[in-house]
């Protein structure tokens, strides 16, 4: 697609004899929440760290706006404009809110504009502002892993199921923070096991089972369509809302 930011193409992964990825054909358009859905074990996680260059592709490629991106390195990737919050978050527990947040500028730090664009969006993160990371609720953590992986602008935002375990009002405060920055026109790539955080966030879909791609789509076509959800994913997302 000629608005596609990130496009897989027969993308394949091996992680030792194991094959996970079996041709994975998708794309993230601009300006847009793509969600990658699917059941546990159906790579999800493998194509989001394989698009990062945590795990090479054997086969396929992956452009970022149209340069092939899957023989770079991981800080190459990310220097390119995107930024990755993996599943568990991997923020610093002894250093303060304020030191994670640091620790992710590489030019003019934590300006008065930066902390004013990340506390509109977590208002948490600034009452805990000088608090170690480590006694932050779980709802805290990953609203500082999220905003940590923005305090820099970023073409391409990927961030591997932030719901997890969290409170529904918590998750709340995910859906506003999201919503908020689709109003801004960042590009999203979403993985999501909430399909209340799906339905709510996702403009385009793209399901996986067994390693492939076996839907695109429109998000609200999805969620109108009880029959296709049982098929693709087992489930339908109104007992989810």
């Amino acid at each position: 697609m000629s608005d596609a930011l990130l496009t897989l193409r027969g993308v394949e992964t091996r992680i030792g004899r194991y094959h996970i990825l079996h041709g994975v054909d998708f794309a993230a358009r601009r300006g847009r929440v793509t969600m990658l859905l699917g059941r546990n074990g159906a790579g999800k996680t493998t194509t989001l760290r394989t698009v990062m260059g945590l795990w090479r592709a054997s086969a396929g490629s992956i452009e970022f706006d149209g340069r092939r991106i899957e023989t770079l390195d991981t800080p190459d990737i990310a220097r390119l404009g995107i930024a990755y919050v993996p599943e568990t978050m991997g923020i610093f527990s002894q250093l303060t809110v304020r030191e994670n947040l640091l620790l992710a500028t590489w030019r003019d730090g934590l300006t008065d504009e930066r902390l004013d664009h990340l506390f509109a969006l977590f208002p948490a993160l600034k009452e805990r502002f000088a608090v170690p990371a480590g006694v932050l609720s779980g709802g805290q953590k990953q609203m500082l892993a999220i905003g940590r992986a923005i305090v820099e602008p970023r073409r391409l935002l990927v961030v591997d199921e932030p719901t997890k375990g969290l409170a529904p009002a918590v998750i709340q405060q995910l859906i506003d923070a999201f919503q908020r920055l689709k109003e801004s026109e960042t590009t999203i790539l979403l993985v999501e096991q909430n399909f209340h955080m799906a339905a709510s966030v996702g403009d385009d879909v793209a399901v996986m089972d067994d390693g492939r791609i076996v839907h695109t789509g429109a998000m609200a076509d999805l969620v109108a369509d009880d029959a296709l959800q049982h098929r693709l994913l087992g489930l339908s997302l109104a007992l989810h809302q």
